[in-house]
């Protein structure tokens, strides 16, 4: 039995190297339906993170959003900045100030703030070059924006059809990618005097949530977050179009690898139609055709997951190169086998309908095939 399993075996592995070609592109369908689902998670994970890390970079330990806001939408400045002092004379509250957060092309943004009340909330930026605001036209910059776009502290940016001096880059992890002063973004949007959020520092952090239920008091109808509960909200499972997006790209990708499979696998039942027959003849039963095709289409897909892993970490290698400011991949090992459980059911959802049809042909008939 086990001579009869290992000389299976070698007969399958033998097949895939007699058609190399057919082979290498199905096992190339399969990596980029692997790819696909393990970059968009990725992406999806390591953009939110690091969302997560420059909101914990600001320092705070409470933010406050407009009323009917969501946890990432980018609404431009609905909020009074009257809000400020009053919060600011709440107990246990050492430190109030806003920001107007701005949606530039893509995912970016631009945030006014108060530098100096951002830099007693959260110790202020780390210059590795040039330094703070000196004029209005002055913008800062983050390291890895900086790097992509080329820039260096001199330069003139122009973005929200207003040209900037750049005149410092700043290590990267605090609030945002790029910053200008808040009275001067808040005339250019049209948003004089009014915030997109508020944060709040804290004499103890372990009364985030004390100070939370008492401002949900004052302002009812305010989205009130401690920092810890706000950056719990930025995952994958707590973003419900994120979650669906993700869900519709598996979807496609699978129907690919499905269909990549399907046609490979019915185009070799074809030409082996007389082969299939020569093995009938000698004793073969249709599960035992059945099961060759199926190992088959499972080595296949084994080598299409190994090779769409190693894929994932070129698109990663890509991203953190070419646009580090913009998407972040991270590697989200738990979904490797669920990656690869998807290619597999694919791959042999496409195999299953050419392997009867092996299995069902007659033995007379496929002799006679040429």
């Amino acid at each position: 039995m086990a001579v009869r399993l290992g000389a299976i075996n070698r007969y399958v592995l033998s097949n895939l190297g007699y058609r190399p070609v057919r082979a290498a592109l199905s096992i190339l369908a399969i990596a980029v339906e692997v790819t696909m689902i393990l970059t968009l998670v990725g992406v999806s994970y390591g953009t939110l993170d690091a969302t997560a890390r420059r909101a914990r970079g600001a320092g705070a330990d409470i933010m406050i959003r407009p009323p009917g806001s969501s946890v990432i939408g980018l609404s431009s400045a609905p909020m009074t900045d009257k809000l400020v002092p009053m919060l600011a004379q709440q107990p246990h509250v050492v430190v109030a100030t806003g920001t107007v957060v701005q949606p530039l092309a893509g995912l970016d943004t631009i945030t006014g703030l108060d530098l100096a009340q951002f830099s007693k909330m959260s110790g202020g930026f780390h210059f590795l070059e040039g330094g703070p605001f000196q004029k209005d036209d002055d913008i800062l910059v983050d390291e890895y924006y900086a790097r992509e776009k080329h820039l260096r502290v001199g330069d003139t940016v122009h973005l929200i059809d207003h040209d900037w001096y750049l005149r410092g880059i700043f290590e990267s992890g605090k609030l945002t990618r790029i910053a200008v002063q808040l009275p001067v973004l808040q005339d250019l949007t049209g948003n004089p005097h009014h915030l997109s959020q508020i944060y709040l520092k804290l004499d103890d952090p372990k009364r985030a949530q004390e100070v939370v239920n008492e401002l949900h008091k004052k302002l009812p109808n305010y989205p009130i977050y401690t920092m810890e509960e706000f950056t719990s909200l930025l995952s994958v499972s707590s973003v419900s179009l994120l979650r669906n997006f993700i869900g519709v790209v598996i979807g496609v990708a699978t129907i690919v690898g499905f269909i990549v499979v399907y046609m490979a696998m019915y185009t070799a039942v074809l030409e082996r139609t007389r082969e299939i027959g020569i093995l009938k003849a000698l004793g073969a039963s249709s599960t035992t055709i059945l099961g060759l095709l199926l190992k088959e289409t499972i080595v296949l897909a084994l080598s299409g997951i190994v090779a769409g892993i190693l894929f994932t970490y070129a698109t990663q290698w890509c991203m953190h190169h070419l646009v580090p400011s913009s998407l972040t991949q991270e590697t989200v090992y738990g979904w490797w086998p669920i990656a690869g459980a998807i290619a597999i059911a694919g791959a042999l959802l496409g195999a299953v309908v050419p392997a009867i049809k092996a299995a069902k042909q007659d033995v007379t008939e496929a002799l006679a095939y040429e």
